[in-house]
């Protein structure tokens, strides 16, 4: 696999917009919300095993 060269005159990198407070608020609730969901979902169905 060899190294991708820009093309004069592009450029790859991008700078995103700073988020609002509001928006890191709404991220963080969202992705918090979905690590609970996922870790029920994984939770299900698993028996405890006892040595």
């Amino acid at each position: 696999m060899g190294f991708i060269r820009e093309p004069e005159g592009v450029d790859f990198v991008i700078q995103s917009k700073p988020l609002t407070t509001k928006q890191e608020k709404e991220l963080s609730d969202f992705i918090a919300k979905r690590k609970r969901e996922i870790k029920q979902k994984t939770n299900k169905g698993k028996r405890k095993q006892y040595a």
